[in-house]
C-alpha cells in the first residue's frame, strides 16, 4: 500500500511545514518500503527501537506494532507534537539527534535525512546495538559497503567494518518519496561485532584512518607525514619510527580494514 503523495503534501500544510531539500526532508510514501524495513529487522517484542527522523510516522507506527518499544527523535517540534499520540509504545524525543543523548537501544531502524546520514552513522557506530536498518541516499549506501580500490571505498567503509558488517537490502526509487529527491536511496542493514582483528590502541587506528583518506591521493607515507602531529609531539622522532611502516608506497584506498589495523599497530608499537 501506498500513502498517496497528496495526502502526505496535506498533512504537512496541515502542520504548516513546508520540506526542504536543504535539510534533506524527503518523506516515504511508500508503505511497502517501510514494511520491508522492519521486516528485516527481525523485531522481537521485547526490544527497544530507535528511530531518528520519523517524519510523518510512516514507519514509527508499523515499529510501534512489532517492538517493545520506539524512541523517535524528531528536530521538528510541529511533527514531534503531531507523533506524540501515536500509541503507548512510542517515545517521542523532540531535539537534534547528532545533540542529544541516544537512550539504550536494542535496534535502530531509520529513513535518515541524507544532510546527517553521515554523522548518524559514525554516532551509531559508537553506541552498543545489535542491528540496524536505514535509508540512506544510494551513493552513501555504496561508500558503505564498497572494496578496496574503488572509488566508493572511503573512509566511511572501514568504519562500518570496523564495527559492523553490512550489506544493502534493496534499492528504492525516489518515487517513494515526497517530495521526490534528485537522486535514488537504498536500505542498509548493518550487524553489530567486534573488530576482526585485533588492536593495541582503537584511538590511534581511527587516527591512521582518518588521516590517510583525508589525502587519499597521496601515498601513506606521505598522508602520515602531513598528519604526523595525530602521532607523535616530536617531529625528528616521528620520522625516525615512519621507516619501519608498512604499507608506505601505497594509497589509503588499497588497504583492506586489517591492513589499516597492521598499520595502526605498527605506529603503537613504535611509539610504545
Amino acid at each position: 500500500m501506498d500513502v498517496r503523495a497528496a495526502d502526505v503534501a496535506g498533512e504537512l500544510r496541515r502542520l504548516g511545514i513546508r520540506p526542504s531539500r536543504g535539510l534533506g526532508q524527503h518523506f516515504l510514501i511508500d508503505e511497502r518500503v517501510a514494511r520491508r524495513q522492519v521486516e528485516r529487522a527481525d523485531l522481537r517484542g521485547d526490544e527497544t527501537v530507535l528511530e531518528v527522523g520519523p517524519g510523518i510516522g510512516v514507519l514509527t507506527r508499523i515499529l510501534a506494532d512489532r517492538a517493545g518499544r520506539v524512541v523517535a527523535i524528531e528536530k521538528d517540534r510541529r511533527l514531534a507534537e503531531a507523533l506524540a499520540g501515536i500509541g503507548p509504545r512510542v517515545e517521542v524525543v523532540r531535539g537534534d539527534a547528532l545533540r542529544v543523548e541516544w537512550p539504550p537501544f536494542d535496534v535502530m531502524v531509520s529513513n535518515l535525512p541524507y544532510r546527517i546520514s553521515s554523522p548518524v552513522t559514525f554516532k551509531l557506530l559508537d553506541q552498543v546495538f545489535d542491528r540496524a536498518v536505514l535509508m540512506f541516499q544510494r551513493e552513501f549506501a555504496d561508500r558503505i559497503v564498497a572494496k578496496p580500490g574503488t572509488k566508493d571505498y572511503s573512509r566511511l567503509t572501514v568504519s562500518v567494518a570496523h564495527r559492523a558488517g553490512g550489506e544493502i537490502l534493496e534499492r528504492v526509487p525516489r518515487s517513494a518519496f515526497h517530495p521526490q529527491p534528485r537522486v535514488d536511496s537504498a536500505v542498509v542493514r548493518l550487524v553489530r561485532r567486534d573488530p576482526p582483528y585485533r588492536l593495541a590502541d582503537e584511538a590511534i587506528f581511527h587516527a591512521v584512518v582518518g588521516a590517510c583518506f583525508q589525502h587519499r591521493r597521496k601515498t601513506i607515507r606521505n598522508a602520515l607525514e602531513l598528519e604526523w602531529r595525530r602521532f607523535d609531539d616530536d617531529r625528528e622522532a616521528w620520522q625516525r619510527r615512519v621507516p619501519a611502516l608498512p604499507f608506505l608506497s601505497r594509497r589509503a584506498e588499497a588497504l583492506a580494514p586489517e591492513d589499516f589495523a597492521t598499520l595502526a599497530n605498527g605506529i603503537a608499537g613504535a611509539k610504545g
